[in-house]
């Protein structure tokens, strides 16, 4: 939903609060949740999990008292498909768990969010980006999984709702359109209406739309990286990915040659977003073909992702967030995220 050009620029919560209500307006907002899988209860909060604080995000699945991790291992040869729960050791606090679970989760139902960037970098990348997205999700979907598509620039607009079709997923992303908020009024508050809302695109989505959905969320982020305006910052931005259990891939696009270079304060931003929730960074840079084999190499990490529980020998549920360090023999590198937020469930009762 667009803010009006006249509408004055609301305090951070209200300002939220009106960008969290276009898409709660949407009437299929809610028309499918993700399926339950079996086996490990997945890391999403139980539905209608809202303390009255408005801090409504949990991580921990309440019924089984579990944290879940998500987790890819890659050694120089690629990816290891051959794991076990004997190879693997994970500390919270640094303090080793004893893991209940461990299985791999190739075939867990699958919750995207692509997050396209439409500010005036992407003018020259986003045909694209149109035509790499829709087909990642034609090939990465299937059956039981569901995607949306969020753009951001002065605004963030919720382009398609939770749907399994492919074609409407591609009809939404070619609507797609660059806004550099020329006969747009901006809802950053900067005289002139400009700004690239990544950090409340990122929070929105995981926030709004992740956090009450079950098994594996990701989101695909297509940016050069670059905030402004934004009322979420990259710390609340992490935090609702955490809490939400969702993993963030980031793939670097931008037609450096036509619209200047990467910021690097942006790239590293993107780098810490990716590592903190259990994803990575991809640079592109303007070029297709590497666009679509980074979109390849997402597909390859979530065919061999493996899921991870325990029960935490701190059950306190006060809040806290808990380190994770979770290792599976020399030589390999491990995708996981790096903590989590012990909250309570809809009860009151501690996990």
């Amino acid at each position: 939903m667009q803010a009006p050009a006249s509408s004055p620029v609301p305090t951070k919560a209200l300002r939220l609060l009106l960008l969290s209500a276009s898409f709660l307006l949407l009437p299929s907002l809610h028309a499918q949740d993700a399926p339950s899988p079996s086996g490990p209860p997945p890391p999403s909060s139980a539905a209608g999990a809202e303390p009255e604080d408005g801090q409504q995000i949990e991580t921990l699945k309440v019924k089984a008292n579990l944290v879940n991790m998500y987790f890819s291992a890659r050694d120089k040869g690629g990816f290891i498909t051959n794991l076990h729960k004997e190879d693997c050791t994970v500390l919270e606090n640094k303090v080793e768990q004893p893991i209940k679970n461990f299985t791999q989760e190739k075939n867990l139902p699958l919750t995207i969010g692509i997050l396209l960037d439409t500010s005036g970098s992407q003018q020259y990348v986003l045909p694209l980006e149109q035509d790499s997205g829709a087909r990642f999700l034609k090939e990465v979907l299937k059956p039981k999984d569901e995607a949306f598509l969020i753009s951001f620039d002065i605004n963030v607009d919720l382009l398609a709702d939770y749907t399994n079709s492919p074609a409407q997923l591609r009809r939404a992303i070619n609507k797609a359109s660059i806004n550099t908020g020329t006969g747009s009024g901006s809802v950053t508050g900067n005289g002139a209406a400009r700004g690239t809302l990544l950090f409340d695109a990122v929070f929105l989505a995981a926030n709004d739309k992740l956090r009450q959905e079950a098994g594996r969320k990701i989101l695909v982020l297509l940016t050069d990286g670059g905030d402004q305006g934004s009322q979420e910052t990259l710390k609340s931005s992490i935090e609702a990915a955490q809490k939400a259990n969702a993993i963030v891939y980031v793939i670097l696009i931008a037609d450096r040659g036509n619209f200047g270079t990467f910021g690097s304060i942006g790239a590293s931003d993107m780098r810490r977003l990716a590592s903190e929730t259990g994803g990575r960074v991809i640079d592109v840079g303007n070029n297709g073909k590497k666009l679509e084999e980074a979109f390849d190499q997402i597909q390859d990490e979530l065919r061999t992702q493996y899921l991870l529980s325990y029960t935490p020998l701190n059950p306190k549920a006060d809040g806290t967030y808990r380190k994770l360090d979770l290792t599976c023999g020399k030589g390999l590198t491990i995708q996981a995220r790096k903590g989590y937020y012990a909250l309570a469930d809809a009860n009151g009762n501690d996990n």
